[in-house]
């Protein structure tokens, strides 16, 4: 065996509270990403929808390969830190100063630009990784408890948003608000200047902070393999991974998940600005809404999950974010949604963006817990523990996917010809439908497909967990690794006839 499994174990609340608030930083990293980058490369900079999108799309597929490099050393790594927390410390001077770049660009020459930004959006990415994909192999290592892993990530989640909603507000209330020389504020070059500095410091902060709140675990956390393996048999194992039908399940769950999140990310700026014109400030307010919904989220997932599982809750979450998200479009569009300027106009889409928020939020928890269940099922028919293997596949897929929804993104405002540096206002009509119809009809697909994505997902509930954990136990009395065998690589099969791992002799 190549580690100790965890403890099916409590986690105290401090350390759930310092593994979540290092999300803040890929929170703060995500929102820039997915709902102003976009903006600021095509109505600031000045650069065509598709080529930002297809900037960005090519920037993180690239960036995408480095997560299975960085998962097998992490996995690998022999340190007195343990295997994650050196690569965490070492992520976070290099994601602030990178991604401060990424928000002053070369301009006068577009082919310089997006060059730029192609190479800065992969090193920002790539440093963010090196936090990443680590801390997010802690959280099958923290515990192996079946509800408590929902807990822990749970709070990942939590702060993750958070970071990235609570840097939205300083966004629309503080750097871009609307002004003389810019009634759009959206429009004003210096106020990015101030969000990125403002965003860089906080990430560094929140990725020291996490490491240090949980280094005191390194004690408890399994030690690296005795056995070596190069990165030609890490990439081997992913994809060997995929043979793994629970992973195979959640992983095209998230393509499709995440596209129509990158989607959402990307368009909802336009839609608050030009469909329902409201100005910065407004849109600034919509962030709490989000982080109600994402409160919301945090407080019911494990509850619900405990009631109907994990894969129910998933399923139904997954069903109803994407319906309740273009429900407001609908209405519109029937003449049963109030018009631009009406005062309750507000309130219902705050109360549509808190329902849909959690929703959404409530898929990805779940997903994630049951992403971590999947190490116990392939260390079953492996004997390896990969814990960073297989959350730098799921990264490998999120980052590749997010790109395809940016993408998608800027083909849609080229496909439905959105004018350049636009005022609230003066976007034609039949634009704005086009948009709102091209979007409601790839998120519905989309969405509905993540939902049945995670209802075909494999692995039974906590009693069959529980028989798996028993069952590693005992073979963990064992010496390993196997007399007169090799070593294997996840993803190769030593298990017997009837599924399970074959026991010492």
């Amino acid at each position: 065996m190549s580690a100790i499994s965890p403890a099916a174990r409590k986690v105290g609340f401090g350390t759930k509270i310092a593994y979540g608030f290092g999300s803040i930083a890929y929170g703060i990293k995500d929102n820039g990403f997915q709902t102003l980058l976009l903006l600021y490369y095509n109505q600031v900079v000045g650069l065509d929808g598709y080529q930002v999108g297809l900037a960005i799309l090519i920037a993180l597929v690239l960036d995408a390969f480095i997560d299975p490099v960085i998962g097998h050393y992490s996995d690998h790594l022999r340190s007195t830190w343990g295997r994650r927390h050196p690569f965490m410390y070492a992520a976070a001077l290099p994601v602030g100063i990178l991604y401060l770049l990424l928000w002053s660009p070369p301009t006068g020459n577009p082919a310089v630009t997006i060059a730029y930004l192609v190479l800065i959006a992969v090193l920002v990415r790539t440093a963010i990784s090196c936090y990443e994909v680590p801390s997010s192999a802690l959280a099958p290592e923290l515990t192996a408890d079946y509800h408590e892993r929902t807990s822990v990530l749970g709070y990942r989640y939590l702060f993750g948003w958070l970071g990235g909603m609570t840097m939205g507000i300083l966004v629309y209330t503080v750097f871009l608000p609307p002004s003389k020389a810019y009634l759009n504020g959206l429009l004003n070059p210096a106020g990015y200047h101030g969000y990125a500095v403002t965003a860089a410091v906080a990430m560094v902060l929140a990725i020291v902070i996490s490491a240090a709140g949980t280094h005191g675990q390194i004690k408890h956390l399994p030690k690296a393999s005795p056995t070596r393996t190069n990165l030609r048999e890490t990439f081997r194992g992913i994809v060997a991974t995929l043979r793994n039908k629970a992973f195979l399940m959640l992983l095209v769950s998230g393509i499709f998940g995440f596209t129509g999140q990158g989607l959402t990310f990307a368009l909802s700026v336009y839609f608050n600005t030009y469909f329902w014109q409201f100005d910065t400030r407004l849109i600034g307010l919509f962030t709490f809404s989000v982080m109600a919904g994402v409160a919301f989220a945090f407080m019911i997932s494990s509850l619900v999950s405990r009631r109907i599982g994990k894969r129910a809750t998933g399923t139904l979450c997954g069903v109803l974010y994407p319906i309740i998200g273009v429900a407001p479009f609908l209405l519109r569009a029937a003449d049963l949604y109030p018009a631009n300027g009406s005062p309750i106009l507000l309130p219902m889409l705050f109360l549509n963006t808190t329902i849909a928020t959690a929703f959404g939020v409530g898929l990805a928890i779940t997903s994630a817990s049951m992403m971590a269940d999947v190490v116990e099922d392939a260390q079953m028919k492996s004997g390896q523990r990969s814990e960073g293997l297989f959350f730098a596949g799921s990264f490998f897929m999120q980052k590749c996917v997010s790109g395809l929804g940016l993408f998608l993104s800027g083909m849609v405002l080229d496909l439905v010809h959105f004018p350049k540096k636009a005022a609230i206002g003066g976007v034609p009509a039949g634009v704005l439908r086009n948009l709102v119809v091209t979007y409601s009809c790839l998120l519905l697909v989309v969405g509905l497909l993540a939902a049945y994505f995670v209802w075909r997902f494999p692995l039974g509930g906590k009693a069959e967990h529980d028989r798996r954990l028993a069952e590693l136990a005992q073979v963990e009395s064992h010496a390993f690794p196997l007399p007169g065998s090799e070593p294997e690589i996840a993803g190769q099969d030593l298990t017997d006839r009837d599924g399970r791992l074959s026991p010492a002799e």
